[in-house]
């Protein structure tokens, strides 16, 4: 009896080790992710129509050289990178190893045109928003609103609710109030056709009831009613980067 019992075990302890080395057999491969290296500043500010050399980004497997593939895509109209036509632009490199893992870095380009206000709302701003009466910290100069003139006249904000969302909760694009498109009557007697349009994600409708321009401090003043039950009280401020 004792003999059958040893005899067991070991048959055990055979079909164990065996089945243990048919399992891991073959996965102790090393792979050398890639590693990248950003040059230059990960944020670039451009007037449109001005030239852009791209610093670029070195990507090594185990120590080599391995190939980057770049890609430009606006944030808030679309397409591709387009150094005449503003917008937020992600620059995207991506290298990937032997093995098929990518390695990713970014940066942030934004092109824009500067108008003086009079003639023209286009620029880039700061954002300061107040919501329902309550303000924060995060809501203060916000980086940044965009503002562009579209082929028909009329003029476009990448988020008629002054960016809360994207930027001071860092939610992101698909957040953004798109669709806020101003017909200017008159820039200087603050005469505008205001839009309606929708938060992103959140859906819902928003109003913009008023906006006036103030040419001598380089600011626009807005209010945007979203039917979810909350106003904002936006400020953009013209920055030249």
């Amino acid at each position: 009896m004792k003999n059958n019992i040893l005899l067991i075990a070991g048959i055990a302890l055979f079909a164990f080790t065996g089945c243990e080395k048919e399992t891991t057999g073959g996965l102790s491969k090393v792979t050398n992710y890639p590693l990248m290296e950003v040059a230059g500043p990960t944020t670039v500010y451009l007037e449109a129509g001005a030239s852009f050399t791209d610093p670029g980004v070195t990507a090594t497997e185990n120590g080599k050289s391995i190939p980057v593939v770049t890609t430009g895509v606006g944030s808030y109209r679309g397409g591709s990178l387009d150094l005449n036509t503003p917008d937020k632009y992600v620059l995207t490199y991506t290298s990937t190893n032997q093995d098929g893992f990518d390695g990713v870095k970014s940066r942030t380009l934004w092109v824009y045109k500067t108008g003086d206000l009079v003639n023209s709302i286009e620029g880039l701003y700061n954002a300061t928003v107040v919501r329902n009466g309550n303000a924060g910290a995060q809501y203060k100069e916000m980086k940044h609103v965009l503002i562009w003139k579209n082929a028909d006249g009329t003029y476009e904000l990448s988020c008629g609710i002054g960016s809360y969302y994207e930027t001071g909760r860092a939610y992101g694009t698909k957040y953004i109030a798109s669709g806020a498109v101003i017909t200017a009557n008159s820039i200087a007697g603050n005469d505008f056709v205001l839009p309606s349009f929708s938060v992103g994600t959140f859906g819902g409708v928003c109003e913009m009831t008023s906006m006036s321009v103030d040419a001598a401090n380089k600011t626009i003043s807005f209010s945007t009613d979203w039917d979810a039950g909350f106003t904002f009280e936006v400020e953009l401020k013209q920055v030249q980067p």
